[in-house]
């Protein structure tokens, strides 16, 4: 039978109803062990004649016990108890949502979850900085970290300081114009001036482990070229003439009628 067509079966018929129980949070450090509580046992109504687990975590939806028995990816590490799962050395990967299912002898069903967070301290981050910026258009600098767990959040440096979220709140920043988003590590500014010209570094925090810090990139602005520009377009028009009068002269010589012959 499919993975709920219990709980349908029993729900279709008018056998019994839907408890739905608190969701808890549980943290733990990576390579731990931890107990998930099912809840749902206290919801149920006399003895509980059937339990089942699953995991919703990276988009997918797992059941990973049912029938007295955990399938392949748990049976090595975890251990079924009937008020609760226990796991041995959690990764990463285990981050997500259980939920526990329940079906009592008197045909009621109930569920609780519990909302695993497996602690993982920031990776070094890397600092996404352009080498040269012009002077009055936007620059956007990145902090990049895919590690820690909770996600962290982001702090910039330039020159070994720290640079407020706020430019206008510092004396050293305030002829900056940037914006500094702390959840997703972007540095933005708009627009661009010479004063912000110096060496960047991010760093990644989060309540697990020591704050991560990038390595150093330096940034440099540079002026508007203007006599680069009209240079440039001086010498395009007169490669552009020179071709014109090329295709001209070949005419007025003959030289394509006579191909044609």
């Amino acid at each position: 039978m499919a993975a709920r067509g219990w709980l349908w079966l029993c729900l279709g018929a008018g056998l019994g109803s839907l408890v739905l129980g608190q969701t808890a949070v549980v943290e733990t450090p990576e390579n731990s062990t931890v107990n998930l509580p099912c809840k749902a046992i206290a919801s149920s109504s006399g003895t509980p004649r059937r339990q089942e687990w699953k995991f919703h975590g990276d988009g997918s939806t797992v059941l990973f016990y049912h029938d007295n028995a955990f399938t392949d990816g748990y049976k090595d590490r975890a251990i079924f108890y009937p008020g609760e799962i226990h796991l041995k050395s959690v990764t990463r990967k285990d981050s997500g949502t259980y939920t526990c299912e329940v079906l009592s002898s008197d045909g009621k069903f109930s569920e609780s979850q519990v909302e695993l967070v497996v602690q993982v301290p920031p990776s070094k981050p890397k600092a996404q900085v352009p080498s040269v910026v012009t002077i009055g258009t936007k620059a956007v600098l990145k902090c990049v970290e895919t590690d820690g767990n909770p996600r962290p959040t982001f702090k910039w440096f330039r020159d070994n300081i720290e640079m407020p979220a706020d430019p206008q709140t510092s004396t050293l920043f305030k002829n900056s114009s940037y914006s500094l988003d702390e959840k997703t590590g972007v540095l933005a500014f708009e627009p661009a001036t010479a004063f912000d010209a110096g060496d960047y570094y991010c760093e990644a925090v989060n309540k697990v482990g020591s704050p991560q810090k990038s390595d150093i990139v330096h940034m440099d602005t540079s002026k508007v070229n203007v006599g680069g520009i009209v240079a440039g377009v001086v010498v395009l028009l007169l490669l552009l003439g020179l071709v014109i009068f090329g295709v001209w002269f070949a005419y007025s010589r003959g030289y394509f009628s006579k191909g044609k012959e």
